[in-house]
């Protein structure tokens, strides 16, 4: 038996349900798989296999959270923090907590994640702006900014995509 909430056997990577689950079960398991792929010592090789645990994770969230994956050097993982909570259409974000976060954990560079509680990805111009004000704060600390992703049901956006970095 796997830990909480786990109802089912780890079988070289496939999962066999022992007994039925109701559907939220099944969203909390997806849940808990998700943030093991975000877990110390994961490498980051594939960027959008990430954004697709971070909408498991955040797409039915019915206020903004505001996070940030650590990396080290090789783009491993140290951390996965979701560390702002606001609104349904903001959350306020200290770009000084980040740096200050960044020097704890010894931080080579960073993912900056939100969620849009309506659904879509879009990033805002607040989205762009904040960016752009956490990316100068952070390179004073030589470290980079790789990505900021918004989350939304309707898929995600990349801003290092949309040639926002």
């Amino acid at each position: 038996m796997l830990p909480y909430p786990f109802k089912a056997v780890n079988n070289d990577g496939h999962y066999l349900i022992e007994k039925s689950v109701s559907a939220k079960e099944i969203l909390q398991m997806a849940n808990y798989l998700a943030k093991q792929f975000l877990k110390k010592g994961t490498n980051l090789t594939s960027p959008e296999r990430c954004f697709a645990y971070l909408q498991t994770i955040l797409q039915d969230r019915d206020h903004e959270v505001f996070g940030v994956i650590f990396l080290d050097q090789q783009h491993r993982i140290i951390c996965y923090e979701e560390l702002f909570r606001g609104t349904v259409n903001q959350a306020n974000v200290y770009p000084r907590e980040i740096a200050k976060l960044c020097i704890q954990f010894n931080a080579a560079a960073v993912i900056l994640f939100h969620n849009h509680p309506s659904g879509m990805p879009q990033p805002s111009k607040s989205d762009i702006s904040l960016t752009k004000r956490v990316k100068e704060a952070l390179t004073l600390f030589e470290v980079r900014t790789l990505d900021h992703v918004v989350i939304g049901r309707e898929g995600n956006e990349s801003l290092s995509k949309l040639g926002h970095l």
